[in-house]
Parts: structure tokens; C-alpha cells; sequence
């Protein structure tokens, strides 16, 4: 099943598929993130593929000056009963993705996540705001230059 889908990306998105792995089985496809609507678009409406389940959706902090941020999508098929990973990157200054909300419904819960967690910004979302921290605060705690012990007075801490 890998390769069919391997196959169908590549004849057709072409340069938007630019990576492509297999470890343990599962296959990782790295998209071009101008792309990512168009792809998860097809994967779930192409009647032979019908990745119709979005299990996580996730942020990614490599830490690297080159693909610093990224998503990850972890996508299956009920009628395949098969996994397939997506990942896409952006800019470290300018980190700015299309959200997947118009494909899959379960990934407002999950970009809103990803964005709380590493200020990743999903363009299009309908209701994009922190979920785990305070609205104020300005800081995002799942990025690796984040203080393992925090910032200090950064959260008013509750009264005792």
C-alpha cells in the first residue's frame, strides 16, 4: 500500500512531495507546506486511498537552523485499515501553516494545541487561541530554547 500512495502523490502534486521514508513499515511523506491542503484534500477523497481519520496532528521543534518548526499529521485509513505520516516545515521566523479544519473537523482541537504549544500559526482556522495557557502569556513551552524550570513570574501563580 505504500507505494500506491507514494505513487498517486508524486504523479499528482510532482515538487510538492519533497521527501518520502519507509521505517518499520509506516510510510513518511514530507510536503511542501504551500501544498498541505491539496494533499490531505486528495488523500482523503480519492476512493482508493480514503485516509478519512486524522489521529493526531502535532508540532515539531527540531531545533535545527534549517527545518526548525514543522507538523506533523497522522492520518488513517478505516477502509485500508493502513497509517500513513505527513510532516511538513516552516520558517522559524515567519512560522505561518494552512490549517486542515476544512478536511478534517478534529484538527481544530489539535492546530490550536500545536500553536499554544510551539506559536505555530494554522492560517484559516476558525478559532485560533490558546488552549493550555493564559492568553497573555508569551511564551510557547514546547520549544527547545524554552526553560526547562520556566520563566520566572512569567504565570501569576494562584493565591494560596
Amino acid at each position: 500500500m505504500n507505494n500506491t500512495v507514494l505513487q498517486k502523490l508524486r504523479s499528482t502534486f510532482g515538487d510538492a512531495v519533497i521527501e518520502a521514508g519507509e521505517f518499520r513499515g509506516e510510510l513518511t511523506v514530507v510536503i511542501a507546506k504551500d501544498r498541505i491542503i491539496d494533499v490531505c484534500r486528495f488523500l482523503k477523497e480519492d476512493p482508493v486511498l480514503r485516509y478519512d481519520l486524522l489521529a493526531d496532528l502535532c508540532g515539531l521543534d527540531m531545533y535545527t537552523p534549517i527545518k526548525r518548526f514543522g507538523v506533523v499529521y497522522n492520518l488513517y485509513s478505516l477502509k485500508n485499515k493502513h497509517r500513513i505520516r505527513l510532516k511538513t516545515f516552516v520558517d522559524e521566523d515567519d512560522p505561518h501553516v494552512a490549517s486542515v479544519t476544512g478536511v478534517w473537523g478534529t484538527a481544530n482541537w489539535h492546530e490550536r494545541e500545536a500553536y499554544d504549544m510551539f506559536g505555530i500559526v494554522f492560517d484559516g482556522h476558525p478559532d485560533l487561541r490558546r488552549i493550555y495557557m493564559p492568553d497573555e502569556f508569551e511564551f510557547y513551552p514546547l520549544r527547545k530554547d524554552f526553560p526547562l524550570m520556566g520563566i520566572p513570574g512569567s504565570i501569576p501563580l494562584p493565591k494560596k
